[in-house]
């Protein structure tokens, strides 16, 4: 049955960020990446409004385009890559947060999760990419960085590559029932949030300091480029500042996004915290600069160095490692605290 663009456009503007429109033109890895991030945080929502003629084009004439272009490959697409990148490390901070408890997790939790995440914008539209082959860059990239929340990085980046490699053509399928595809979607809707809601309802306490530390963790990878960082996080924020800009101060539900906003405070509290024990380990102040905190470290290495101290091995081990820690937390540049704020007279 021939899909119309009216009715595209309709379910589109009703239920858009929850994925109806895709749905409705059977593009349900679409559907589902758009259930899982309400419309790529309502940005790609509403950039799919120039989009949807060629989707609807697409899905009539979807097996003709499938049979007579299964032999080659397809183009290779700069922005497909970046959103299997975008959603890679999207998926792998959500199992950070709800899944980082398990004993295998930086073995098998987050190189299945991330290559998921990149395997789910790899299969939008007419197109795929290999299974075994995605997932298996993301299993043979997490050993190297195990046990640091960065390894979500170049995991992404490695299953992005080979999706890219190994892109090709849906084959042609007949065509399923809605309530099987329904089906599967909620399978995997379940899938992907039934672990988040477990951990924020049945334990907030860690879950939240778990948000904290993932976003510290997070935005501190660009913290050599500032300007970025400040971006990012006015992105998150963003949400709660639309918000403000709609009702202002006023408002039953407006204290939802003040929670919000206490989250980032306590991100910047949690980091400063963590400022302060490593400036203890290192016996400075606050204010010392880079050259006292790199010629304090380089003391600190040499004297509890396990090779200098055979006669107190674990003792020794235990401050190299915690010196170790510290040096990474001191040579992050830190973000001014309110730098992410507007100005109360600019809303």
């Amino acid at each position: 049955m021939a899909k119309g663009l009216l009715m595209t456009y309709a379910l589109w503007a009703v239920g858009g960020p929850a994925g109806l429109h895709h749905l409705y033109l059977g593009r349900d890895s679409h559907a589902l990446l758009w259930m899982l991030t309400l419309g790529g945080g309502g940005l790609g929502w509403l950039w799919e409004f120039w989009k949807l003629p060629s989707f609807v084009a697409q899905a009539n004439r979807a097996q003709e385009q499938r049979q007579s272009s299964g032999r080659g490959t397809p183009p290779l697409s700069l922005i497909r890559f970046v959103a299997q990148m975008i959603v890679g490390i999207y998926f792998g901070l959500v199992a950070l947060i709800s899944l980082s408890f398990m004993a295998s997790f930086y073995i098998v939790g987050l190189p299945l999760a991330v290559g998921l995440g990149v395997l789910l914008v790899a299969a939008i539209g007419n197109q795929t990419s290999d299974l075994k082959k995605t997932l298996g860059a993301a299993f043979l990239t997490s050993p190297i960085f195990y046990g640091r929340p960065i390894a979500i990085l170049p995991i992404s980046l490695a299953a992005s590559i080979t999706a890219q490699k190994h892109r090709r053509y849906k084959p042609s399928v007949g065509s399923e029932t809605l309530s099987v595809r329904l089906y599967r979607l909620g399978l995997a809707y379940l899938a992907f949030t039934g672990p988040l809601v477990y951990s924020a309802l049945c334990n907030t306490a860690v879950t939240v300091n778990y948000v904290a530390d993932t976003l510290g963790s997070f935005l501190s990878w660009f913290s050599f480029f500032p300007l970025f960082g400040r971006l990012l996080e006015s992105v998150l924020l963003l949400p709660f500042r639309a918000w403000k800009l709609l009702i202002g101060d006023h408002g039953i539900s407006s204290s939802y996004f003040q929670e919000w906003e206490k989250l980032y405070e306590f991100v910047h509290s949690f980091q400063d915290e963590k400022r302060q024990l490593a400036l203890q380990v290192f016996g400075l102040s606050e204010g010392a600069t880079n050259e006292e905190i790199h010629g304090r470290y380089r003391e600190l290495v040499k004297t509890w160095h396990p090779d200098h101290n055979q006669h107190q091995m674990e003792e020794a081990q235990r401050h190299f490692l915690e010196i170790q820690a510290a040096y990474d937390v001191l040579r992050q540049p830190r973000t001014p605290r309110g730098s992410w704020r507007w100005e109360e007279t600019s809303l």
